[in-house]
């Protein structure tokens, strides 16, 4: 090894290599630190600073380790095509030194460079350490330690084409080549099962990345030490067969011995049971959550998630058979603490949302287009199975074709996930533990009362309630966020399975019969939404008013230039945060709530025992409750204090909190606006106005789940938030990283050369 250390520092090119990877780490990380500077300078805080300035997606190592492939060819092509082109490899061969020592110490030679590579990547590692709040230095040290891997991997890989041609030129090219085929052969075979595991499982694409995350993995480090055994195996059998004469099918049969067993160690080394993990960050980031991981525990005996993927809609190729291991990577961290659960996938043809293939296909039953749509996929027909076939198995006719998830237990208990019409289209870890926690917890029913022109929760029109009830494309929408909604009438008792009961504009008011059985949900404890709205107030007072509520006469405005005057911007207040402290960041940010045409709630009688809370409110200034004007669009409202009109702040949604005896707190949302939670304003964005309606509608579910759904997972935000420089140091830092660091590395070299020469 020392011979090998020898020659490959005497040669130019391992210290321009060492120069360049100097020159490329200090630029690298000052562009980094120079966007950590800029934004702090703009006043934002930064998040996770060191996984910005060392690791993650856009650190310097991550550039680092995409460069890495330039390198290391350079330093491997001459290990053994050097002794091969010389002639000296006989010399090796009538040596008492063994094949393998040629090999281990050829290998070692380049570790030890590599090693030294790391030092420089230590310079601002530590650098980092003094200059960056709270740095998480767990993290940076595994970031590193994924650079050092990588960096040995391809040094074997290097060894061994070095071992096969006696020209450098072709060694380094050879080794790009088996790089080039290890990063892309993980899309190779894809749609064929037994191919694409293997295939997956031998790609070297992305391996490193996790350790860039502050992730350990062992079927990762396995993977690598695999990748490692098997070249410098291949490397070993190669010179043996040389110096031993061995025929070739003998040398072709120890390659496939070698290969064959680490295919079978990556295999066993891959099974969830075997999989080891270590999550280095500060704040277990790649970890699930606290509340998913308890939540996980619960699932005793089997689970199983059958994905169904549709053919024929345009969400098939979020889950298609070429993205299909991508896809089960998304459910990692959860077969994490649950390695027994299955992943499966049933691919099928029916009718879909695809508006392409019912142009271009029109007059196509589903199984024709299949076979078109197969045809020039080049998919196998084979595969796929018709709709009628997949409803003997599960129902999934009220997802319209598009893909969907079912867990399910050995107990027969199913929970459904699907993915969205966002940018983010597959769920969060929110969406993920809500379906797993209703197979072992009571999921909410909430209800919405019918039969008196109510907004309906499976309304899609402007003024109806189903795009935050009912809407599965919808991620926030509470069918996606662990809860049940129906529609219920109060023709007879509520049922005592009904958690909310949601009451919106009545057009009409409750019959007798209905109000009895309204009164004795609330008499019981049950939790309500009440939402009242202008010239509704005489149906919907009677039942506020057993609260000791009353929606008062007219209509609140508040003129403004830019809006009709019944636009609301309803400021969130302090009492808000009695109902969910998740209110204050929505007051501290400055959000409204918007409430188009709404009345103004008081209290007329407190003796109902009800701690009321007030959470939105008009101003004080401006905004008043109209008795006259009903025309916006044409007319200006003007305060008239002579019918009572005055300037004042009016209560918008009122809290209501009680304890019955053997009952949970009791928990009532009285609102003075129905429009607010429409489809219409949920989905509306006014210039000027920071609404934030739907975080109303997710904060009163939580409060009226008592904090079950939706689902908590927020984490805690890493502390390594500031830096302990100024921008004017940054000319400074830039001089020693881009300059001196590598000029002085240069330097050495440039003596060191000239010595070795004189010698």
């Amino acid at each position: 090894m020392k011979t090998e250390l020898r020659v490959l520092f005497f040669s130019p090119i391992a210290w321009m290599v060492l120069v360049v990877f100097a020159f490329q780490l200090g630029v690298g990380y000052c562009d980094r630190l120079s966007d950590g500077l800029r934004s702090l300078a703009m006043g934002y805080s930064l998040y996770n600073a060191t996984a910005s300035l060392i690791g993650g997606y856009r650190g310097v190592f991550s550039e680092m380790l995409n460069n890495l492939y330039l390198y290391i060819p350079l330093l491997t092509m001459g290990l053994m095509s050097r002794e091969l082109s010389s002639g000296s490899i006989k010399l090796l061969y009538s040596s008492p030194v063994s094949n393998l020592q040629i090999i281990v110490g050829k290998y070692l030679s380049v570790v030890v460079y590599g090693v030294i590579l790391v030092a420089v990547l230590l310079i601002p590692l530590i650098f980092s350490v003094i200059i960056v709040k709270s740095a998480d230095i767990q993290f940076m040290f595994t970031a590193l330690l994924g650079v050092f891997i990588t960096i040995c991997t391809y040094a074997a890989i290097g060894l061994f084409m070095s071992t096969i041609t006696k020209y450098q030129v072709v060694a380094a090219i050879g080794t790009l080549a088996i790089l080039a085929i290890l990063n892309f052969i993980g899309n190779v075979g894809q749609d064929i099962d037994f191919v694409r595991d293997l295939t997956y499982w031998l790609s070297i694409s992305g391996r490193s990345k996790i350790f860039l995350e502050g992730m350990i993995c062992s079927r990762d480090i396995i993977y690598f030490l695999l990748v490692i055994f098997m070249f410098l195996a291949f490397a070993f059998i190669k010179l043996q067969g040389e110096r031993l004469k061995s025929s070739t099918l003998k040398t072709v049969g120890s390659y496939l011995i070698v290969f064959v067993f680490v295919l079978v160690g990556g295999y066993i080394s891959s099974r969830p049971v075997m999989i080891v993990y270590y999550d280095a960050t500060a704040t277990k980031l790649n970890t699930l959550t606290k509340n998913s991981q308890e939540i996980v525990k619960k699932i005793d005996g089997g689970l199983t998630l059958t994905t169904y993927v549709n053919l024929l809609d345009d969400t098939w190729y979020h889950a298609s058979p070429s993205s299909k291991n991508y896809d089960m990577d998304r459910f990692e961290r959860y077969v994490r603490f649950k390695p027994d659960m299955k992943i499966e996938y049933v691919y099928y043809y029916g009718p879909g949302t695809s508006s392409h293939y019912d142009k271009v296909y029109k007059g196509l039953g589903p199984k024709e287009r299949m076979l078109k749509v197969c045809e020039g996929y080049d998919y196998n027909p084979d595969m796929f199975i018709s709709a009628e076939e997949v409803q003997k198995v599960e129902d999934i006719s009220a997802e319209n074709g598009r893909i969907v998830r079912v867990f399910k237990r050995e107990n027969g208990q199913k929970a459904y996930l699907r993915i969205y019409n966002d940018m983010y289209v597959h769920p969060f870890e929110s969406e993920i533990t809500a379906a797993l926690k209703t197979l072992v917890d009571k999921s909410p029913l909430i209800a919405f009362v019918t039969g008196h022109g109510e907004r309906a929760c499976d309304d899609f029109g402007d003024r109806g309630y189903a795009a935050f009830a009912k809407n599965p494309t919808f991620r926030n929408a509470l069918i996606n966020q662990g809860f049940r909604v129906q529609d219920l009438t109060l023709e007879q008792p509520v049922p005592d399975n009904v958690d909310v009961l949601v009451i919106s504009d009545m057009k009409v008011p409750f019959t007798p019969e209905e109000f009895v059985n309204y009164s004795s949900f609330v008499d019981k404890g049950g939790n309500l939404i009440i939402l009242g709205e202008v010239k509704r107030q005489k149906n919907m007072n009677p039942i506020v008013e057993k609260l000791g509520l009353h929606f008062a006469d007219g209509i609140l405005v508040a003129p403004s230039k830019q809006y009709l005057d019944d636009v609301i911007a309803a400021r969130i207040t302090e009492g808000a945060l009695k109902a969910s402290p998740y209110f204050a960041q929505l007051i501290q940010r400055g959000y409204t709530v918007i409430t188009p045409s709404a009345c103004a709630i008081e209290i007329i009688d407190s003796t109902k025992g009800f701690e009321i809370s007030e959470v939105l409110a008009t101003n004080s200034q401006g905004s008043w409750i109209e008795y006259e004007t009903t025309d916006f669009i044409n007319e200006k409202s003007t305060i008239n204090d002579k019918i009572g009109e005055v300037e004042r702040s009016n209560s918008v949604m009122l809290y209501l909190t009680r304890f019955i005896k053997d009952k949970p707190q009791q928990r009532i949302f009285v609102i003075g606006d129905s429009d607010c939670l429409s489809t219409k304003e949920l989905s509306t964005s006014r210039a000027g106005l920071n609404g934030a309606n739907f975080n109303l509608v997710t904060e009163m579910f939580r409060s009226l789940s008592y904090d079950e759904y939706p689902i908590e997972t927020e984490r805690v935000r890493p502390p390594d938030n500031n830096l302990y420089i100024s921008q004017g140091a940054l000319v400074w830092i830039k001089i020693l990283f881009v300059w001196l660091i590598p000029l002085g590395i240069m330097g050495y070299s440039i003596v060191f050369l000239i010595r070795r020469k004189r010698r």
